[in-house]
């Protein structure tokens, strides 16, 4: 992992404790963006991540309210240049779930 990812994971893992977490680091398919182009501030890089997590933390809390908190566990990051987040965020019984679907 890179330097923002290992940052994420270690806020993410301090406010919700999740039983998985997975971080994607998809910058390099956004390349095309225009702050890319011209050397902008996301030429670094480090700007659009998929982030995919199982946590208790989440349970019977809506869509909305679960990625609100994954902001605000994150909000220094966005404030030093992360751009965009894919989230999936299920409880444990959801992903459960899922794990029992044909």
């Amino acid at each position: 992992m890179n330097g923002r990812a290992e940052r994420m994971e270690g806020l993410l893992r301090a406010a919700f404790a999740p039983s998985a977490l997975a971080i994607e680091d998809q910058s390099a398919r956004h390349a095309h963006h225009a702050g890319v182009r011209t050397g902008g501030a996301h030429a670094a890089g480090e700007t659009h991540y998929r982030i995919a997590m199982v946590a208790a933390a989440f349970e019977g809390r809506s869509r909305v309210d679960r990625q609100r908190a994954v902001h605000a566990a994150l909000a220094d990051e966005f404030a030093g240049g992360l751009h965009a987040l894919s989230l999936v965020l299920r409880s444990p019984e959801e992903a459960g779930a899922e794990d029992r679907s044909p």
